[in-house]
C-alpha cells in the first residue's frame, strides 16, 4: 500500500531541490570553484580538464546504472541515497588529497546521473493524473543550483576563502536542503515508470526502429555543444576581461537563465511537435555558445550566458517527454539511455579542448576554436531533428489533412 502523494507544488519544490543538489552541486559546483582552485595553485587547466572529464565519465556510468536498476526498487530510496552521496562526496573534495579528486568527481557524476533520472521519473510519475501543468518546473532545479553555487562562490571569493572552504560550504548547503526535502521522498502513490506530462504517446502503429537512435545522437550533440561553456565559462571570462568586476556574474546569470527557460517550457503549446521546440532550443544555444568568439566584452559574455542557459534544462524537459512518444513504456530505462548518450557528448568536450589547446598559439585562440566547434555541433543536432520531422511525422502531423503516419 502506497502513501498518499504530496501536493503537486510540494512535489515540484522537492524535485527541483533534489535536481539542484544532483546537478547544481554534484555536477556544476566545480565550475565556479575552479577559478578559486586555480588561484590557490592546487591545480592547473590540464588537471582541471581531468577532473571535469572524470565527472562526465561518472555521469555516463550513472546513467548506465540507472538503466540497470530493477523496476521493483523503490525509486525514492534511490533518490535519498544520491542525496546523501552528493553531500559526502562534495565534502570530501575539501580534503587535501589531490590524488583522490579524480575518483571523487567520478563518483559525484555517478550520483548526479542516477539522481537526475530517478528524481525526474518519480516526480513526473506523481504529477501524472493530477491535472497539473507544472511538471517542467522541477527542471528549474539545475539552474537554481547553478545560480546559488555561482553567487556563493562569488561571495567566498570576495571574502578571500579558498577552494577547500568552498567545497565544505556547498556540502553544508546540500545537507540542509536534503534534510528539508527528505520526508517528501516517501514511498510513491503510483508506479514511477508510468508518467505522462505534456505529451501523448503514439496511439497507433509501430515506431520506426531508427527513430530512437537518431534522437539519441541529436541529444548527445547537445551534451557536447554546451559543455565547453558550462565547464570553462568563468575561465573564458577571466581571459577576455581580466580584472573586470563582472567576472563573477556570468555563471550565476547562466543559472538564472536556465530557471527562466524551464518555466517558459511549461507554457509551450502541447499541440506543436516537440521536436520543433528542440530545434529552436538548439539554435538559440548555438548562437550563445559561438557568441564569445566574435563578441568578447562584458555584454557579449553576459548575452552568451543567457542564450546558453535559457535552453539548458528546457532541452532535457522536452527530450524526456519526447521519449514517451518514441517509447511508450519502460521510461526510466530510455531516460537512462538518453542521459548516457548526453554524457558521452559531455565526456568528449574537455579532452577536445585539451587537444585544441595543444595545437594553437594562445589560450584565447584555443577557446575560440573550441566554442566554434561546439556551436556547429548544436546546429548539426538541430538539423537531425529537422530530418526526423520529415522522416517520422508525429501523430499531431498525422491529424492534419494530407498527412499520414509512416508505418515500419
Amino acid at each position: 500500500m502506497y502513501k498518499h502523494s504530496p501536493s503537486p507544488y510540494v512535489l515540484v519544490l522537492a524535485g527541483s531541490a533534489s535536481l539542484a543538489i544532483a546537478m547544481g552541486v554534484g555536477r556544476f559546483a566545480f565550475t565556479p570553484i575552479l577559478p578559486m582552485m586555480l588561484h590557490d595553485g592546487v591545480l592547473d587547466l590540464s588537471r582541471a580538464g581531468e577532473l571535469a572529464t572524470a565527472n562526465y565519465v561518472g555521469y555516463l556510468a550513472g546513467a548506465l546504472a540507472a538503466m540497470a536498476v530493477p523496476r521493483r526498487w523503490d525509486h525514492t530510496f534511490v533518490i535519498r541515497v544520491t542525496l546523501v552521496s552528493t553531500v559526502l562526496l562534495t565534502a570530501l573534495m575539501a580534503a587535501p588529497y589531490a590524488e583522490a579528486w579524480v575518483a571523487l568527481r567520478f563518483l559525484a557524476g555517478v550520483a548526479s546521473a542516477i539522481g537526475f533520472v530517478f528524481t525526474s521519473g518519480w516526480c513526473l510519475a506523481q504529477l501524472s493524473g493530477t491535472g497539473s501543468s507544472i511538471g517542467s518546473a522541477i527542471f528549474t532545479g539545475p539552474g537554481a543550483g547553478i545560480t546559488v553555487s555561482g553567487l556563493a562562490a562569488s561571495g567566498m571569493t570576495i571574502l578571500g576563502l579558498t577552494g577547500h572552504a568552498a567545497w565544505l560550504v556547498f556540502a553544508a548547503l546540500s545537507a540542509i536542503i536534503s534534510a528539508v526535502i527528505w520526508r517528501t521522498f516517501g514511498r510513491s502513490s503510483r508506479p514511477s515508470d508510468a508518467y505522462s506530462v505534456g505529451t501523448s504517446t503514439r496511439a497507433s502503429g509501430k515506431v520506426p526502429k531508427s527513430e530512437l537512435p537518431l534522437f539519441a545522437i541529436a541529444y548527445g550533440l547537445a551534451g557536447f555543444g554546451y559543455i565547453v561553456t558550462a565547464t570553462y565559462l568563468p575561465v573564458i571570462a577571466k581571459n577576455s576581461i581580466p580584472g573586470s568586476p563582472l567576472l563573477t556574474v556570468f555563471w550565476p546569470l547562466f543559472g538564472v537563465a536556465a530557471v527562466v527557460g524551464s518555466l517558459l517550457a511549461a507554457r509551450v503549446k502541447n499541440s506543436v511537435d516537440v521536436r520543433l521546440h528542440l530545434i529552436a532550443a538548439y539554435l538559440v544555444q548555438a548562437v550563445g555558445v559561438g557568441l564569445p568568439v566574435i563578441w568578447q566584452d562584458g555584454f557579449g559574455l553576459a548575452l552568451s550566458s543567457v542564450l546558453v542557459g535559457l535552453p539548458f534544462t528546457a532541452i532535457s524537459f522536452f527530450a524526456m517527454n519526447e521519449v514517451r512518444r518514441i517509447r511508450s513504456s519502460h521510461h526510466a530505462r530510455y531516460m537512462g539511455l538518453l542521459t548516457a548518450v548526453f554524457a558521452i557528448g559531455q565526456i568528449v568536450g574537455p579532452p577536445a579542448v585539451g587537444v585544441i589547446m595543444g595545437h594553437v598559439t594562445s589560450v584565447d585562440d584555443g577557446f575560440d576554436l573550441a566554442l566554434a566547434v561546439a556551436s556547429i555541433a548544436l546546429v548539426v543536432g538541430a538539423a537531425i531533428y529537422i530530418a526526423m520531422i520529415l522522416l517520422f511525422p508525429s501523430e499531431r502531423a498525422a491529424r492534419r489533412p494530407g498527412h499520414t503516419v509512416r508505418q515500419n
